[in-house]
This record gives C-alpha cells, sequence and structure tokens, in this order.
C-alpha cells in the first residue's frame, strides 16, 4: 500500500510539472488593452511592443483593443487575454475577481498642461472656456464620461466628486453620457454636445497635443487627488518562468521600447506591485457599501 501510495505521490507530481511546463509553452499570447484612443491608432503604436514580448515568449503575441473596460475585465479573469493594459479601477475590479492577478509594470508620464511628470495622473472636469465657469453653474448641465469602469472618467469622478458638492452625480447633473473613450468625451465636449466632460489629466495632454488646441479653449473646474497609473497585468494562467520573461521585455532594457513609450505621451517603463493602487481599493470598496453611489 505505501508503494502504491508512492508511485500515486510521484505520478501526481509529474502530472503538475508537465501542466506547468504546458502552460509555459503556450501557442500564442493575448495582450487585451482598454480603448483610449482610435483602434488604427492602438494598433500602429502597440506594433513595437508587441514585436518585444513575442521574441521574449518564442510565440506570436496578439493584441485585443476591446470596446469597453469591462471586456478587458472579463477576459483577463476568463483567462481569454494573457496580458492587459487595464485603468486603475478595472485593475482593481478585476483582482477582486481574481486576487491571483498581477499587475508589474506601468508608465513614468510625460510632463503635460494638466498632469506633472510621474507615475500619478488626476480626474479632470473640463468645460469649454465659454461655457460655465464655476461648480454651481453646472448643476443640471449634460456631462460626459468615460467607461463604467474607468478610473478618471466614472468611478472618482463618482466618489471624490459626488462627496465634494454633496450629491450623487445623478442628482447633480441633469444628463450624464458615457462617451467610450475620453478622446471621444473631448470631441463631445468641443463639439458642444455636452457642457462638461470628466476626463484623465494625461488623456487631454494628449489630446491637446494630437489636436494642436490652444488649452486656452478649456477650463479646469475640478481635480481629483493623484492617481496611480495604469497597470500592465498578468493572468492567473501564466507560469513563473513565463511572467519572468515577459517582465524582462518590458522592464529590463527600456531604450527596446523607446518608440512605444513615446508613442503613450510616457517616459519610460517601472515596475508596479498592488500596493501602489491600495488606496483606490478602499475607496472602491467605500463607494459600494449601502447608502452610496455606485460608479
Amino acid at each position: 500500500m505505501r508503494v502504491l501510495k508512492t508511485f500515486a505521490s510521484v505520478a501526481l507530481t509529474q502530472l503538475l510539472a508537465m501542466a506547468a511546463q504546458a502552460n509555459c509553452t503556450p501557442h500564442s499570447l493575448r495582450l487585451a488593452v482598454i480603448p483610449i484612443k482610435d483602434v488604427q491608432a492602438m494598433t500602429d503604436e502597440h506594433q513595437p511592443l508587441l514585436k518585444r514580448l513575442s521574441e521574449a515568449a518564442g510565440v506570436p503575441v496578439e493584441l485585443v483593443i476591446s470596446a469597453s473596460y469591462e471586456s478587458v475585465v472579463d477576459a483577463i479573469v476568463s483567462g481569454g487575454a494573457d496580458l492587459a493594459r487595464l485603468g486603475p479601477a478595472s485593475y482593481i475590479i478585476a483582482h477582486q475577481r481574481d486576487r491571483r492577478i498581477e499587475p508589474f509594470a506601468t508608465f513614468t508620464l510625460s510632463a503635460g498642461t494638466y498632469t506633472p511628470a510621474g507615475n500619478h495622473y488626476q480626474a479632470l472636469l473640463l468645460t469649454r472656456a465659454d461655457g460655465p465657469s464655476d461648480l454651481d453653474s453646472l448643476r443640471g448641465a449634460r456631462v460626459a464620461l468615460n467607461d463604467p469602469a474607468s478610473t478618471s472618467g466614472s468611478l472618482v469622478p463618482s466618489v471624490e466628486f459626488a462627496s465634494k458638492v454633496g450629491t450623487p452625480l445623478q442628482g447633480y447633473f441633469n444628463s450624464l453620457v458615457y462617451a467610450g473613450n475620453h478622446d471621444k468625451a473631448l470631441d463631445a465636449l468641443l463639439e458642444g454636445r455636452v457642457d462638461a466632460a470628466f476626463v484623465a489629466s494625461e488623456r487631454a495632454d494628449a489630446y491637446l497635443k494630437a489636436h494642436t488646441l490652444d488649452p486656452r479653449r478649456l477650463q479646469v473646474l475640478w481635480r481629483s487627488a493623484p492617481i496611480y497609473y495604469d497597470p500592465y497585468v498578468f493572468s492567473a494562467g501564466l507560469c513563473p518562468a513565463l511572467k519572468h520573461k515577459l517582465r524582462k521585455a518590458m522592464l529590463a532594457d527600456p531604450e527596446a521600447l523607446t518608440e512605444f513609450i513615446a508613442s503613450q505621451d510616457a517616459t519610460g517603463l517601472v515596475p508596479v506591485a498592488h500596493k501602489e493602487y491600495a488606496g483606490l481599493e478602499k475607496m472602491m470598496e467605500t463607494s459600494l457599501r449601502p447608502g452610496q453611489p455606485h460608479p
């Protein structure tokens, strides 16, 4: 009996080792990213990163630009994606669904009109220069948000801004419109389809740069507290050896991804861990308590 148990134990160990090895040699990998801007622009910009990751993993890496933040969360949690770029809030949502999802890299940001250089950005409430000039005059206005799972374009305004004005967004504004991404929210604002927009400061910087717009066309009526920037994360299904290769590919040689980093209006890639998002996680837990506005 003892011999049989020993054989069974050895067989189980071998099966687990084989499974782990198989998990380290996939036929391909999928990188899912939240919708930040135009699909073609994102596809073009990511080619250097896909090449770098493919060389490191030894298999093709496919880019998946999802239609919503929620679909990226679903992909990384379900195993439909192996890596993902998430917004801070969508990362917390994914991490709460599977604690094994691991953040490993984020950008250092270039200084811009609205964002200081570093690892942090802010949620902004912007209006046109000829629009409402104070928060009281925005009561009953039409406002653009980004995506229900967006940090700066939904969650933080739902908590921080709502706390500042003493009422949920739905009670303060007459109409809330989800534009789908920050650029579309800014389009809606500048085209006069809404009176104000909640957007990420770094996306507003990039929008001004891409459209060569004078910053004086917009005014800031509210800023959130600093938010740690978007993490790249591993799915729970990746084996440690493959994670090591991919982490090294993104972080060990900054010059290898200079073109990609520049396309993201950033200055570099740096390591990141869950602790950097602990404050946001606490905020999100508070926002979901009974009686609190839901993002």
